[in-house]
């Protein structure tokens, strides 16, 4: 069964995350996909190439990342499950550990906070362009804690509730198909000329593994932050993403605030839309206390995969 096997991954994870000196030696899992990906990008998306052709090989892209990621997890949790018993379930753990990122993720947006905290906006500036691709050395403080919350409230999904869902859903090669393609869609699939065909795979297959973790997340959130279901109905649909908006509206209806709006990438403007209609001048008290509602969703989500082990 994959839930004893998806509480010892998340305590793993909880207790050690990906620690600086195993990515050192050993990189991290994705790391591997990502070399197939600009590998296959490299070799297959030649800008003279018509887009039916890039498109094509976009999809058999998608195709080797299945087969590379979900068949070795596949043929690893067979033998594990047969040589060990009822003791697979710790190994099995070991195995899943590495796609989860609930440590992570706090690791990385506390010291936003702090910074904050401290009045030193370079420092902020600094650990927010670790986790967003958005050009951040024109933001002020309020704008440097919404992306900030922004960034925390959408990685749940992508970091940890979907990774979950697809881990109790299919064990090990649920959730390393998983991460493969997420780690294709963060890569590739984007709307920008050179990607949109080539990627389009990619994108879609991402937004039919992020549908329902996604509006699950959302509601996790909602029930962790007390508050946010308004908001969440009314304002998920306004994120380009379709799944995005879940958690940052839920996020955004929780705290009171509104998030998302104007942004700037590599120089150039994009008008997105507001979601929330709270207010917009976020503080670094605000990220604390969305980093409080993540730490209560986390815990939510160790109790399903408990519930759901003691119910099966």
């Amino acid at each position: 069964m994959a839930e004893p096997v998806a509480l010892a991954g998340l305590a793993l994870d909880a207790l050690l995350g990906w620690p600086r000196g195993l990515y050192a030696r050993v990189g991290h899992p994705v790391g591997f996909f990502a070399r197939v990906i600009e590998g296959c990008e490299r070799r297959w998306n030649r800008p003279d190439s018509a887009p039916t052709p890039r498109r094509v090989k976009g999809v058999a892209t998608v195709a080797l990342l299945l087969a590379a990621s979900a068949g070795p997890a596949w043929v690893i949790e067979r033998a594990i499950r047969a040589a060990a018993g009822p003791a697979a379930w710790l190994p099995l753990g070991l195995l899943a550990w590495p796609a989860l990122a609930q440590r992570s993720l706090y690791d990385h947006v506390r010291p936003i906070a702090r910074a904050l905290h401290r009045g030193d906006l370079d420092a902020a500036r600094q650990a927010l362009g670790m986790i967003v691709g958005r050009d951040t050395a024109a933001l002020d403080r309020h704008g440097i804690a919404r992306a900030a919350i922004e960034s925390l409230s959408e990685s749940f999904c992508d970091g940890i509730a979907a990774p979950l869902f697809w881990l109790l859903v299919g064990g090990l090669p649920g959730v390393w198909a998983y991460k493969a393609i997420n780690t294709a869609d963060s890569l590739i699939g984007h709307r920008e000329e050179r990607w949109r065909a080539f990627g389009w795979a990619a994108a879609r297959t991402d937004d039919v593994m992020n549908l329902l973790p996604a509006r699950i997340g959302g509601a996790i959130l909602c029930l962790a932050g007390r508050g946010g279901w308004r908001t969440m109905a009314r304002d998920a649909h306004r994120h380009a993403s379709p799944n995005a908006g879940w958690t940052e509206a839920a996020m955004s209806g929780a705290l009171g605030l509104s998030l998302a709006g104007p942004v700037s990438y590599d120089g150039v403007r994009h008008e997105k839309a507001w979601i929330g209609d709270g207010r917009r001048d976020a503080e670094a008290d605000d990220i604390d206390k969305a980093l409080a509602i993540y730490l209560r969703a986390c815990l939510v989500l160790w109790a399903i995969s408990g519930g759901v082990a003691w119910l099966r």
